[in-house]
């Protein structure tokens, strides 16, 4: 392509730039992708890999607790907070390499600085050697999403999600300020590690946008876990004392902690692209806006992922990635589809789900049937422990197709996961009810509601 230095310059070396930069390279693209930070993106080195290791190092803690059931002795446990550190370090610059591994591999050039964009098909990257400039036919942007903090008295004093991986020392009295899905995680986590955890939410219940009843039966288990959770509580200011961090509370009450999270929202990490210059449009907290081909208001410019504010989850900008990919370098026949996909929450215990909410179901269909299942699960009969499992079917009334899944109990992400499928072939309950169980698994559940509860 005379005049242009590549096919494909990819800004941002997440999970869905580095997919569309390798894929479009295994096609014969000349590709370049730069990125200041670690490869991998949020998920690899902030986000998903080092949050669930953390979940598995709290569950650790119910596990020793419930072995006694079972005739395990196994002594006071102690935990190795450096230990962790240590070892999720080791385990994501592994997946540093494997991932600049896979790009060279691909013959993807890796440039390691901070990109912007000058026209059209410019794109200069600020290295240690200096300013560069390279022509591009087309440009994606893939920089992914960033914590935000509110603006409020003592907002010096609060960390993020990114920088909870590292704390030193362990915060034995740790305040969380959310009620989205990050915020839970944490408290679910560090009160797992042994911190003392109190959770504060200015909404009326925690995980707008989920089931009500899952938000109710997860708050129920988060508190029974011993997570001082507070609702329709807001924090006015916070000042450093020396005894911690003193947070005022609406009321005037006060609450000490030695750290405190605000997990209250992230936005498109767009600024500093030199988007408004070149003409790309941004909505809403600086998102790029795009079209079903991923297309921003410069027809050459494309951007997916976090960036855009559509579904900020790992598995989707990979498969935006992969329409990007087959529009510019394949067939054009690929496409994206919003709808039924699945999701899980790594609370204690994990949420699991896939498609409609109850309320969203009625609005959408008006009449539907609804399926429940609460209980304690076969493990706990000798483990002592007082968690319970809750498991829910959405049906639409008229079609008799299963249009919403929700599980709250151990593994929900890997049991909803193959739950995920069957909606998406569009299963009815009918087939649900025809499918045979695996015995005994709490998975069996769904396909053993035999009667709707009431309306």
């Amino acid at each position: 392509m005379s005049g242009f230095d590549c096919d494909l310059f990819v800004v941002g070396g997440g999970s869905g730039g580095v997919r569309a930069a390798r894929m479009s390279a295994q096609r014969g693209a000349r590709v370049v992708l730069a990125e200041a930070a670690a490869l991998g993106g949020t998920c690899v080195n902030v986000g998903c890999i080092p949050k669930k290791l953390y979940s598995f190092a709290a569950h650790y803690a119910e596990d020793f607790r419930d072995a006694a059931g079972f005739g395990w002795d196994v002594g006071k446990p102690r935990f190795d907070w450096q230990a962790l550190k240590a070892n999720r370090a080791g385990e994501i610059g592994r997946l540093n390499k494997v991932y600049a591994d896979l790009l060279h591999g691909a013959g993807v050039q890796v440039v390691r600085g901070w990109a912007t964009v000058v026209d059209a098909h410019t794109v200069q990257v600020q290295t240690t050697a200096g300013m560069r400039r390279w022509r591009a036919k087309h440009i994606l942007l893939a920089t992914g999403g960033t914590p935000t903090v509110p603006d409020f008295p003592g907002r010096e004093c609060v960390l993020t999600s990114d920088s909870m991986f590292d704390l030193d020392p362990f915060p034995h009295r740790l305040a969380v300020v959310g009620g989205g899905y990050i915020a839970c995680e944490f408290a679910s986590i560090f009160n797992g590690l042994g911190s003392h955890v109190t959770q504060i939410y200015r909404g009326e219940q925690v995980l707008r946008g989920f089931d009500h009843e899952v938000q109710d039966f997860l708050a129920q288990e988060t508190r029974k876990n011993g997570v001082d959770l507070r609702v329709r509580t807001e924090v006015s200011a916070i000042a450093k004392r020396a005894d911690g961090f003193h947070l005022t509370l609406s009321g005037g009450e006060m609450l000490v902690a030695d750290s405190v999270l605000y997990a209250t929202g992230r936005v498109p990490n767009a600024s500093g692209l030199g988007l408004e210059a070149v003409g790309v449009r941004q909505g809403k907290a600086g998102a790029i806006e795009v079209d079903e081909r991923f297309r921003t208001s410069v027809s050459s410019i494309l951007a997916i992922g976090d960036v855009t504010a559509r579904l900020q989850l790992t598995p989707v900008a990979l498969a935006e990635a992969m329409v990007v990919v087959d529009q510019l370098f394949g067939s054009g026949e690929r496409s994206m589809a919003y709808e039924l996909v699945p999701t899980a929450v790594f609370t204690h215990p994990n949420i699991g789900t896939v498609g409609l909410s109850e309320s969203e179901a009625r609005a959408r269909h008006g009449a539907v049937r609804i399926f429940r299942s609460e209980f304690k699960a076969l493990k706990h009969t000798l483990s002592g422990n007082s968690e319970r499992t809750l498991m829910k079917l959405v049906v639409d009334a008229a079609s008799d197709r299963v249009v919403g899944l929700h599980m709250v109990g151990p593994e929900a992400g890997e049991i909803v996961q193959g739950f995920a499928v069957a909606l998406k072939a569009g299963a009815t309950k009918a087939v649900f009810d025809a499918t045979i169980g695996i015995h005994p698994t709490a998975a069996e559940e769904f396909v053993t509601m035999r009667e709707p509860v009431a309306p």
